[in-house]
């Protein structure tokens, strides 16, 4: 799709090593955040006030974990394993560049355009700031998971549940092509319909006042949402036609063979590829009765888990039974079908096996809540405690939101503060640290520029005068370097016939204008013709038109007879190889950054490789970043 691709291989040593750079720099801020959360808290009295000796930590830890019911508590926890090893997988050296193309682009290519429109926004977004975007996914999912098995209850909690249906639902459309849902071929075998949307159902689910969670009426709306998915899912499973109730299709595998054939090859513990082999040729040779057995399976699922409520009452056995049926039917598809979901290319979770049972089993833990513990927990006899000063008891009630912001006040709130609170504060810190550069780079109108220096190479700094010229613009004006003194000059060389990388050459340096406009008064952009045959003003005149640079006010196009070109060419090292008639000259890509006294302070490549969106825009930003810093420089 356009723009999704970097134009660059998933492995680049120069955008792997700027990764890495920046999760480990960023690992660091992380450990620090943490680590002055505790400090502020312990500094403030946290560690000295009656309820955080150990003692009095160990009982409120063990309260809190009694008054929570069992099922949010199952997906507050285990949702919260879930996207820090999502989180782990995102810090794949290989993320950075090939997530767009080598995963968000697969997904979406079977949806709707409409899909692709959306999906390719996001992963163009992606492509065109790999290091940003792949270390602000690897710490919003880190942090999100902190936070969900950190805050156990309150607000915190709650807020932390909403964090994760939000960014969950980011990455289900954005990521997952909303699930595939709108792809042909869906089936609860594959992962329909996308593992992340059971993230948001989860984040909901831990957002609702615990209230909601002390009655079976949670329960029995969750078993029955997953009761019409799983019975959904079967009718689709049954549908003709769709290649799931042959194993061999014409000599070739069914569409099921096929998919866990294609999961086989990927790198992974042979072991695990065997299970996959040999479940993919007991398909080839039984086709029918695994479609068949693949139909039935969710059906009597789905059935049973809407009949909850009066099986609950009448046959309690046969619910569990439904429900460890479940446990064993997902965690076979997730070894033998999804292949476990993370092994090979750029898996970024564990695929939506483990997902589904934690939302069927939380469900059924909810049928049957714990006793209003928190009633249990308040009328117990609290520890044995010095009595706690009045002026030290906090604001007192009716003090107005001034008096809660004065240092006084926050000290004593910072160190009534449990533990979880710190550790979900510093959570929410992570968060951000991924988040804000992510949003930094997205008001950039540019790439970013590592993508250019991954193809041009690094440019060590230069200062030695630049080769004088006197030559005649575009217009018939004379231009010589010593005019421009006084001006930071952008200058490369471009054949007015070429028609591959000239003209790619020729919008990165007018997009590089475009960033510089603020200061296009101070800067030159620069452009020596290259062509032994075509050399004319009219020529220059031609390409500035095909390229749109004549509306730049500060393009020049300049040229002039063969032997002062030949002589300018000769002075600044550019190798020209003659065309014959009507053809492109060959020769070497550069661009000289020249300060306001006329010396060079930088050689750039300016060879525009894949020549994609997102390279174009990085080399104008190269470029223009290379001008600003001449231009910082007194």
């Amino acid at each position: 799709m356009p723009g999704m691709n970097s134009g660059l291989n998933a492995d680049d040593p120069v955008v792997v090593a700027a990764f890495r750079a920046a999760l480990i720099h960023q690992g660091i801020v992380a450990l620090l955040i943490f680590f002055l959360a505790g400090a502020v808290w312990a500094g403030s009295g946290g560690w000295l006030s009656p309820m955080s000796g150990a003692a009095g930590r160990a009982a409120g830890q063990a309260a809190a974990w009694a008054a929570e019911p069992a099922g949010r508590r199952l997906l507050r926890i285990g949702f919260g394993l879930l996207w820090i090893f999502d989180g782990l997988l995102q810090a794949q050296p290989a993320m950075a560049v090939g997530l767009p193309s080598q995963g968000i682009e697969p997904t979406a290519a079977d949806s709707p355009g409409w899909v692709q429109h959306v999906v390719n926004w996001g992963g163009t977004t992606w492509s065109y700031h790999p290091i940003q975007a792949g270390a602000a996914a690897v710490w919003i999912q880190v942090g999100i998971g902190i936070w969900l098995m950190a805050a156990a209850d309150g607000p915190w909690s709650r807020l932390a549940g909403l964090a994760s249906a939000g960014w969950g639902l980011v990455v289900w459309v954005f990521g997952e092509s909303f699930g595939g849902i709108f792809a042909p071929g869906l089936t609860w075998l594959f992962g329909a319909p996308g593992a992340v949307l059971c993230y948001c159902a989860a984040g909901a689910l831990i957002a609702l006042p615990e209230g909601y969670w002390r009655t079976p009426r949670l329960g029995r709306a969750i078993l029955a949402a997953m009761g019409v998915f799983f019975a959904g899912m079967a009718v689709l499973q049954a549908w003709p036609g769709r290649g799931f109730w042959q194993g061999t299709r014409h000599g070739h595998p069914g569409t099921l063979a096929a998919m866990t054939a294609s999961m086989a090859q990927t790198p992974q513990p042979g072991f695990l590829a065997a299970w996959v082999r040999a479940f993919t040729s007991f398909d080839e040779a039984h086709g029918f009765a695994v479609n068949l057995f693949a139909v039935i399976a969710p059906a009597l699922i789905g059935l049973a888990l809407l009949a909850a409520r009066q099986l609950q009452g009448a046959r309690p056995a046969v619910l569990r039974a439904a429900v460890l049926f479940l446990a064993v039917l997902c965690v076979a598809d997730w070894l033998l079908v999804e292949d476990l979901g993370f092994f090979g290319g750029l898996g970024t979770d564990p695929n939506s096996m483990i997902p589904l049972l934690l939302l069927v089993v939380a469900g059924y833990l909810a049928l049957t809540p714990a006793p209003a513990m928190a009633h249990a927990g308040a009328a117990a006899p609290a520890p044995a405690t010095a009595p706690v000063p009045a002026a030290a008891a906090g604001p007192a009630a009716g003090t107005g939101w001034r008096d809660r912001f004065r240092p006084a006040s926050l000290r004593r709130a910072i160190g009534a503060a449990s533990a979880r609170s710190v550790v979900s504060a510093g959570a929410v810190g992570v968060i951000l640290l991924g988040a804000a550069p992510m949003t930094a780079a997205q008001a950039s109108r540019a790439a970013d520029p590592i993508l250019a220096e991954s193809i041009a190479g690094s440019s060590a700094p230069l200062d030695y005068p630049a080769p004088p010229f006197r030559l005649t613009d575009q217009h018939g004006r004379p231009v010589s370097l010593a005019s421009l003194h006084g001006k930071v000059v952008l200058l490369t060389f471009l054949d007015p016939m070429c028609t591959s990388d000239c003209p790619l050459i020729a919008q990165e340096l007018r997009n590089a204008g475009q960033l510089l406009a603020a200061r296009e008064r101070d800067v030159a952009l620069v452009a020596i013709t290259l062509s032994p045959t075509y050399h004319s003003t009219a020529a220059a005149a031609a390409f500035d038109r095909r390229e749109r640079l004549d509306t730049m006010p500060n393009w020049l196009y300049l040229t002039g007879n063969l032997t002062t070109l030949r002589q300018v060419w000769h002075a600044y090292g550019v190798t020209a190889y003659g065309p014959a008639a009507g053809t492109m000259t060959a020769h070497n890509h550069e661009a000289y950054v020249i300060d306001r006294s006329g010396h060079v302070r930088q050689v750039l490549n300016t060879d525009p490789g894949p020549g994609t969106a997102a390279t174009k825009s990085s080399f104008a930003a190269l470029f223009a970043g290379a001008a600003q810093q001449v231009l910082g420089a007194r």
